[in-house]
């Protein structure tokens, strides 16, 4: 079996112009196609997956016998000259690339993916509602008043989920939005943001988890502050509490804490993920599997998070395709911990892009069964965008 040609979409949704998933779709001379994302839909940097996917494919993908993922990953990460010291573009076209060989492999073997990584450890993922700060309804919505926080958590909890997450720090009093948290809150920015933390937990009770994402916007001496809100509504974990430039202030935040500390999807593979392991500064890693290098390196992650009893909770805010993806890792690992569901997940201009739409049911997921992973692209809808081939 070679490939035969690539094709690459940079997804553009007028619904939601600030949401451009990146897919590529690699058919071979056997007639087998696979399908993968790389996980920069958000944000700066969606067309530079793209092109990277582009080039890549034209340097080594055309040819190639999709099986040998170990031997392309390599080349990847070496002879692209930057892939060691790497970055979110390259390493997300990496990761695009490898799912999608992942995915011919499984549909050649008629397997689903997770049975090439190993078989089923988890038949049910429990799956938590995620950044609830945008409301968990049909449309995205800036919540503002603690008592709207409260309303979002009901929404989630009315649909069967047991767990949330949210950043109550990125929106301040009028809705403006910060991303720069580094100096140390004031008390009514501890008071707004601890009872917008406190009204969901008023709103779920004790049984239900709530998970506090701060999309590394802190610094370690607000990230420490903060943490006392944290301890007392008495939250699941605490996600991303700082950046990853320097992993000594992970480590600074973990020893000063009593709660869990998540993160990891700024980490791109086992090199990156070293210092918190070993050091012991992270307790839940959250690896993208459209970032850190597709299954191929996802797994080798996951395994190695094992050595530390690291939990692992993938982090998943993509395209349905990512969503798949991450399902057929999770379900294959002896340490996953939690699936995150997106809000964005739920909306309409996300779920129109591929053919099968994967949703939990009452807070729980299940991997697809299908050949591969699961999942093909609306071909009616994907190539309203920008899309190219390689041949």
């Amino acid at each position: 079996m070679k490939v035969t040609h690539v094709e690459i979409f940079d997804i553009h949704c007028p619904e939601r112009p600030p949401w451009n998933p990146v897919f590529v779709r690699i058919h071979t001379d056997e007639g087998i196609s696979g399908v993968g994302e790389a996980g920069l839909a958000y944000d700066w940097g969606h067309s530079a997956a793209a092109a990277m996917i582009k080039e890549i494919a034209e340097a080594v993908l055309i040819g190639l016998d999709p099986f040998q993922t170990e031997m392309l990953w390599s080349r990847m990460l070496r002879e692209s000259f930057w892939g060691l010291g790497g970055g979110p573009v390259l390493y997300s076209a990496m990761s695009a690339i490898d799912t999608a060989l992942w995915d011919i492999k499984g549909k050649a073997l008629g397997v689903p993916v997770y049975q090439l990584l190993g078989g089923k450890v988890n038949t049910k993922l429990r799956t938590y509602a995620s950044q609830l700060q945008f409301d968990w309804d049909k449309e995205c919505k800036k919540l503002i008043e603690p008592e709207e926080y409260a309303e979002a958590a009901h929404k989630a909890m009315a649909e069967g989920y047991d767990c949330v997450k949210v950043d109550p720090i990125v929106y301040d009093a009028n809705g403006e939005s910060s991303f720069d948290r580094t100096k140390l809150f004031t008390k009514p920015q501890m008071k707004l943001f601890g009872n917008r933390l406190r009204a969901i937990r008023e709103a779920v009770g004790d049984d239900v988890d709530i998970i506090f994402e701060a999309h590394s916007l802190m610094g370690a001496a607000s990230a420490i502050q903060m943490g006392e809100v944290i301890e007392e509504v008495g939250c699941m974990m605490f996600e991303e509490p700082v950046n990853y430039l320097n992993s000594k202030v992970h480590k600074k935040v973990s020893d000063n804490l009593r709660v869990p500390i998540a993160g990891g999807e700024r980490l791109y593979h086992r090199w990156d993920v070293r210092p918190y392991f070993e050091d012991q500064s992270i307790d839940v890693l959250q690896p993208d599997v459209g970032l850190c290098g597709g299954f191929t390196e996802a797994k080798k992650v996951c395994d190695y998070a094992d050595v530390y009893d690291i939990r692992i909770q993938a982090h998943v805010c993509g395209g349905p395709v990512a969503t798949a993806a991450s399902l057929h890792l999770e379900t294959a690992i002896p340490n996953f911990l939690i699936h995150e569901h997106h809000t964005y997940a739920i909306k309409s201009w996300n779920r129109e892009l591929c053919i099968q739409d994967p949703q939990p049911k009452n807070g729980v997921f299940e991997v697809s069964e299908a050949p591969g992973i699961g999942i093909e692209l609306n071909d009616e809808v994907v190539k309203r965008s920008p899309h190219v081939t390689v041949k």
